[in-house]
């Protein structure tokens, strides 16, 4: 899956968890950036995207994170795993 449709997807998914389709995802977002992103919907993103992309988390790799461009890499990493 490319990047920019892992991108569009997640978009997605922040849109539902905090109910604002004006939240436009750049590599460089982080929870500072965007209102509301507590601990609470911090889980509801992963969760979400768990289910949308068919793939799961640990919670050291979730640590790591510090910004969208590297949970959207995680993300493409995890799916190119699932299919070999």
């Amino acid at each position: 899956m490319e990047q920019a449709e892992i991108y569009e997807r997640l978009t997605g998914i922040f849109h539902e968890v905090f109910g604002d389709d004006s939240i436009v995802l750049t590599p460089e977002t982080t929870a500072t950036d965007i209102p509301d992103w507590d601990s609470a919907n911090h889980i509801s993103l992963v969760v979400g995207a768990e289910a949308r992309f068919g793939i799961r988390f640990k919670t050291a790799e979730l640590e790591e994170l510090r910004n969208v461009g590297e949970f959207v890499e995680l993300i493409g990493k995890k799916l190119a795993n699932r299919r070999h």
